[in-house]
Order: C-alpha cells, then structure tokens, then sequence
C-alpha cells in the first residue's frame, strides 16, 4: 500500500475497537514463563496446534530449562520429549542448533532484536516476532499466521496473502500499540469466524466493516 487513506486507517481501527469487544480476553495460547521457553514452544508450534505444544512444553523445560542445558542435550533426548509434535526429529534438531548458537553468541540469552533472532536456524520473522512482542515488550512488527493473513485479506487490511507482506501492510494501517493485541483478536476470529471454508460472516462481530474480499 503506497497511500493509506484516513478511511481506512479509521475503518482498521473500528475493526480493532469491535474485536477487542468480542474476544476480551485473547491473548497468546502457548504457555510460557520466559523468552527462551517461548522460542522454543513457538518453533514447536510450526504446522502443530498450540494445545499439543502446551502438552510437552512442560517435561521439556523441566529437563532443559535454559539454552545451556539444551545445548548439551543429544537430539534423541530432545526428540523423545516431543514426540507428539509435527516433524519431531526436524524440531529436534532445530532446537539444538538454535541453543548451541544461543549459547555460542549470545551468552545463553535470547537475543532482543528482529535481525539477531532471525539469525538463528529455524526462527523467521513470525516467531522473533511472537517473542518480542510477548515476551519482552519490544514491537518491530506483527506476527502473521493463516488465521490473521486470511482475516486481514478478507477485511481490506491488506491487497496479499504473502505474510511479510502483510505485515508490512497492517504496520501501516494500524497504530503500533495495538499490533500485538491485533493478533490475538485477529487470531480468534480466524478460529470462530472466519474459517477458511464455510466462514460464519452472518455471526461475525464485523460483518458490517467487512467488505469479505475473496469470501465465497
């Protein structure tokens, strides 16, 4: 978007105002205590359900609590924790590598920025994005799953579907302190609503602001 009209700066926001009425009390689904946790669960969660991240989160942190000890752990050990998860062995050793480089070059600290998280192996911008917005407070940007590419689409936040696109999209049609909360509101009514297939627009707490491109 090269000009973004007041209409629809305004209209983002009345569509922002409605969700937050809607779904009060959204917020981030994976469970967490600390940066490193939710790096960790968010590279779980690639193509896997948060609720089955949540599942094992808690016995892996347990035996790996920090990137040190994750670090030193063979890829069978982290593996056999996370068994129930999409492409565990892939994960696996994701998640070693990721610790070791934690570790090596960054003092076993996550690191606070877009560009030195998305360094590490497996972590985009959808994941550094995630983690600094909830578990440091620091925005640079806004996570873009399905669920918030396809409801921006549909709402006229954004002319794509590519998620850094969109991203770049809503940072310009949104303030940015309501862009972490704009993906949880986002989020929810992806999952209740505005469903891939079938979307319930007659139920929908914006139905009204919604000009439902591409909706059928």
């Amino acid at each position: 978007m090269s000009q973004i009209s007041d209409e629809l700066k305004n209209r983002s926001l009345s569509v922002f105002d409605r969700l937050v009425e809607a779904f009060p009390n959204a917020k981030l689904t994976l469970n967490f205590k600390n940066a490193f946790e939710l790096l960790v669960a968010t590279v779980l969660a690639a193509r896997t359900p948060d609720k089955r991240v949540n599942e094992v989160t808690p016995e892996l942190f347990k035996k790996f609590p920090d990137a040190k000890s994750m670090a030193q752990a063979t890829v069978e050990e982290i593996q056999s924790l996370i068994q129930k998860i999409n492409m565990s062995k892939t994960k696996a050793e994701r998640l070693k590598k990721l610790s070791q480089q934690l570790v090596e070059k960054h003092g076993g600290e996550v690191p606070s920025t877009i560009e030195e998280l998305t360094a590490l192996p497996g972590v985009g911008r959808k994941t550094a994005n995630v983690v600094l917005g909830n578990a440091m407070g620091i925005v640079e940007g806004l996570e873009v799953d399905s669920h918030i590419a396809r409801v921006s689409y549909r709402l006229g936040l954004t002319k794509h579907t590519n998620p850094d696109k969109v991203e770049q999209d809503l940072m310009q049609v949104l303030p940015k302190e309501v862009w972490v909360k704009y993906t949880h509101v986002a989020k929810e009514l992806g999952r209740k609503y505005c469903r891939p297939k079938n979307p319930k627009c007659s139920e929908c707490p914006v139905n009204d602001l919604c000009p439902k491109i591409g909706v059928k």
